[in-house]
């Protein structure tokens, strides 16, 4: 139970944070930055208990890679969009309801930018956090939340930057996303934490 809390505790920052700078008055260009740093101060907070994965498709790509028990991956995706859920709510006490943004150069650029990062994502967390060659490092918090920020500033104009479906289903409900483009999200982010876990285990095939 302890780590599904941590789990809800880590999203909830990060998906309330996302909230809180990208809808009017927010953060404006500086977004990715708060974000990205949301996450590595609770990766740090949580990785030793649940391994900070704060993302449903991070926890797939940690279940395939094979340090992540099968019993934990349901309640683990369950915490992480409750707490979505309950990030997008609180929203509403502090910020007016977003605009949902449409796709400027279409749904193709978007997919495939979710799936880049989200591969980029798993790959990083896979190779700080899980192999044995990093084993105990200091350094997993920030890599993980550089990536985020990195592929924020990269794509967030093309897709909105979610990079994890516990962020698309807060973004969607805030009423940044359009329930319309949620499938592109789920395709994208679990297709790149599924090749992220294939590249993870062909490269490392000794850890």
């Amino acid at each position: 139970m302890k780590k599904y809390l941590v789990e809800f505790i880590g999203t909830f920052f990060l998906v309330f944070t996302v909230g809180s700078t990208v809808i009017t008055p927010g953060a404006g260009a500086l977004a990715p930055l708060a974000i990205g740093a949301s996450l590595m101060v609770m990766v740090f907070a949580g990785g030793h208990i649940s391994g900070g994965h704060f993302n449903p498709a991070v926890t797939f790509a940690v279940w395939l890679r094979g340090h992540c028990p099968k019993r934990d991956v349901i309640p683990y995706w369950i915490a992480q969009i409750l707490a979505a859920f309950v990030a997008a709510w609180l929203i509403r006490f502090f910020k007016v309801p977003g605009s949902a943004q449409l796709l400027p150069i279409g749904v193709k650029a978007a997919l495939v930018a979710e799936f880049l990062f989200t591969f980029a994502l798993a790959w990083v967390v896979l190779n700080t956090a899980t192999a044995k060659g990093t084993k105990d490092n200091s350094f997993y918090g920030l890599a993980i939340g550089m990536t985020v920020m990195t592929g924020a500033f990269a794509v967030g104009g093309i897709s909105g930057g979610a990079f994890n479906p516990a962020v698309a289903t807060g973004i969607t409900l805030m009423g940044l996303s359009s329930w319309s483009n949620f499938w592109l999200f789920l395709v994208g982010e679990f297709g790149g934490a599924l090749v992220a876990a294939l590249a993870f285990r062909l490269v490392n095939s000794d850890h």
